[in-house]
């Protein structure tokens, strides 16, 4: 399933120049003032970063003292930040610039086990290059890098990166499903997430793990403000019964979709030990989300697949997913075969592109590996059929 998570990120600032002295003074005053400019403008950003997300809490309403404190996200020690890192990296700066007009961007978290050479990210980027019309759709594309080597491997593949870090978690390793580690990197996800929608960001989030062949804008609805993929689609875009995925979802920045994100976060204190997508399963039932006027949808595996349900027509697929999927190796061979699939699908002439062709995956990844855990209703105890 999903393996990689969410932090904050700090700057290095150039010092400017000192023209009017000479020699070793001249050297020694240049040195001491810029490293008193260095930590002047690091105590000012730190105190702006927190200064922000208090706000940002503190506007939330009767959930705010449940949502993750200003400490919670901080900036990496200087050890973690190369010279090349500099004041463009900042979160609203990517963010802006990575966004189309309306304010949306496409999001992604990453980590070192996901970011290494032929890992992950480059089948990801490989799927963008060579869909039917994605590829323009990597000028949108925001890497969350949640280490430092994943997020150099970042700058040295694509234009937008930003780093981060929580204090005292490292991401930096696969986290295995269901693991403490697993379960800390989703739910801080949940909490970086609704902080990009407070910035008045709309955002595509999708795994890593899921590859781009058509463009998906076209069949997001409208009317909706938060929509997700689905591990089982019944057939009805609004029934509330669909088994979601939270890997992909399109949500719109709005004071509804803030709200549930406040209340989906401080859902995990009512269900310990259950991971962002379970608890989802079973909050999508409560009335709160028809009190704060929420309008979920529910995207079709029809065009939003995964080796859970694969899409059946390679015509119609706009992306799919190593969901059902254990491990990073698993992943990787069922996606290099997939990326393999679509090429042989691409190359062929329009007249034998047929709605026969089906994916030769999953292969190594299977539904089966995941049986032993108990379906999120009965564990949660859902509401009743």
């Amino acid at each position: 399933m999903r393996t990689h998570r969410v932090a904050f990120h700090r700057r290095r600032f150039s010092t400017p120049t000192l023209h009017s002295c000479s020699g070793d003074y001249a050297a020694k005053m240049h040195q001491d003032s810029a490293s008193l400019l260095r930590r002047t403008l690091l105590f000012a950003v730190v105190l702006t970063a927190g200064f922000v997300l208090f706000r940002g809490s503190e506007s939330l309403g009767f959930l705010s003292r449940f949502t993750p404190a200003p400490s919670d996200f901080l900036f990496p020690p200087a050890s973690y930040i190369s010279e090349s890192v500099s004041k463009e990296y900042t979160l609203e700066q990517v963010l802006k610039n990575a966004a189309m007009e309306d304010k949306t961007v496409i999001l992604t978290t990453l980590n070192e086990a996901w970011a290494a050479p032929n890992s992950v990210v480059d089948l990801f980027l490989e799927s963008f290059r060579i869909g039917d019309g994605t590829s323009r759709l990597l000028n949108h594309l925001v890497i969350i890098a949640l280490d430092q080597k994943a997020f150099k491997r970042c700058l040295d593949v694509h234009i937008h990166c930003f780093f981060l870090v929580s204090e005292g978690i490292d991401f930096h390793q696969e986290a295995y499903f269901m693991t403490p580690a697993y379960l800390k990197m989703m739910w801080r996800r949940v909490a970086f997430l609704r902080s990009v929608l407070e910035m008045g960001y709309n955002f595509v989030f999708t795994d890593a793990d899921i590859m781009w062949f058509r463009d998906p804008f076209p069949r997001f609805y409208l009317d909706a403000d938060f929509q997700i993929a689905c591990d089982h689609f019944l057939g009805l875009s609004d029934d509330v019964k669909n088994i979601p995925n939270g890997g992909f979802n399109y949500v719109k920045s709005n004071n509804r979709s803030i709200e549930f994100y406040k209340f989906w976060y401080v859902s995990q204190d009512t269900y310990p030990g259950y991971h962002d997508q379970d608890v989802l399963n079973v909050i999508k039932f409560h009335p709160f989300i028809n009190e704060i006027g929420l309008k979920m949808r529910f995207l079709n595996t029809a065009y939003f697949g995964g080796l859970c349900e694969p899409s059946k027509d390679l015509n119609e697929v706009c992306t799919m997913h190593a969901n059902c999927c254990l491990g990073l190796n698993t992943k990787l061979h069922d996606l290099r075969i997939m990326l393999q699939d679509w090429k042989d699908f691409m190359s062929l002439p329009p007249n034998l592109k047929t709605s026969s062709i089906s994916w030769r995956v999953p292969q190594n990844c299977s539904l089966d590996s995941l049986h032993h855990y108990a379906s999120p209703e009965k564990v949660l105890h859902g509401p009743p059929d």
